[in-house]
């Protein structure tokens, strides 16, 4: 009975690790989502063309049309999109007193998944 005890509680710990994994990975994956979007709407600021950003997206989805398993493509798209919304001329053209506020966005950590 002992042993049992001793094989459940590992059980448990190696759930706890997968569960904290996880919430790492999507925290992660968070935080590239929300300067994703902070940089979507300072394009929309900029009255960027729907078209234009559609070029964006379709760039983005086009770089990644060759998914890896798993669930590391998620954040590779969102990378992505980021790198290519970061590279957006209008955005890199923005007045300096603009660009620093919105310094918080590009995370100088990349953790892949």
């Amino acid at each position: 009975e002992l042993q049992q005890k001793v094989e459940e509680s590992e059980l448990l710990k190696m759930e706890l690790q997968m569960l904290e994994t996880e919430r790492v990975r999507l925290s992660l994956v968070e935080e590239k989502l929300m300067d994703v979007l902070q940089l979507l709407q300072q394009l929309r600021d900029l009255n960027v063309s729907k078209r234009a950003l559609g070029k964006i997206l379709l760039s983005t989805l086009e770089s990644c049309s060759d998914p890896k398993p798993g669930k590391a493509h998620l954040f590779e798209v969102l990378d992505t999109l980021h790198q290519e919304l970061t590279a957006c001329e209008l955005l890199q053209s923005q007045p300096l007193e603009k660009a620093q506020s919105h310094q918080s966005l590009s995370n100088p950590l990349l953790i892949s998944c």
